[in-house]
């Protein structure tokens, strides 16, 4: 199954809690149908990129980074790679290459999607799909220097500035997701 199939069968089967929510699902189903390279950054009229929320095991605590070029504290995540099998895949990839965790549990389906305007291929918009992945116990980070300028754990209910709404959006839908799930 190509990548493009896969994101359209994550998007097809999820539940979105909300009807802005549910608006996104379709815009980005849509572009899927309209964009055969849809999942990659040489749609320049936008494509599907994937990120995480690491959380702690109790999820008490999420890690965020200071991202280099953006100048924000955010979550981990990026574009697709040829090599990513699933959307789902291409965020715990980020999520590993940009705090240095290994081991990372991903929850079942996105927890949210954000749209937004970015500079890169000479501005387009990013579809992030967004997930929630949690951390073994006592997880040490190890920055990944080309991604960012910090890296951090940080309280749920208290995340750094500046950063950005969609970012405090997802720590808390993550956080809640967590505390949904059964134990594993």
């Amino acid at each position: 199954m190509t990548l493009r199939l896969a994101a359209q069968d994550a998007l097809a089967s999820w539940a979105a809690p909300d009807a802005s929510q549910e608006e996104l699902r379709r815009e980005y189903v849509a572009h899927l149908e309209r964009f055969p390279d849809g999942v990659w950054r040489t749609c320049t009229s936008g494509h599907l990129t994937a990120s995480a929320a690491i959380l702690s095991p109790h999820g008490e605590h999420a890690v965020l980074t200071l991202h280099r070029t953006i100048g924000k504290w955010l979550q981990t995540g990026g574009h697709c790679e040829p090599e990513d099998t699933s959307l789902a895949a291409t965020a715990l990839r980020e999520a590993g290459e940009e705090s240095g965790i290994t081991g990372l549990r991903p929850l079942p389906g996105p927890v949210r999607l954000d749209r937004h305007w970015v500079p890169c291929c000479g501005g387009t918009w990013h579809l992030d799909v967004q997930y929630a992945a949690v951390a073994p116990e006592n997880t040490e980070l190890s920055r990944n220097e080309r991604e960012s300028t910090d890296l951090g754990w940080f309280p749920v209910s208290s995340l750094p500035e500046p950063s950005d709404e969609a970012c405090h959006t997802l720590v808390r839908a993550a956080a809640r997701a967590l505390h949904t799930q059964p134990a594993p």
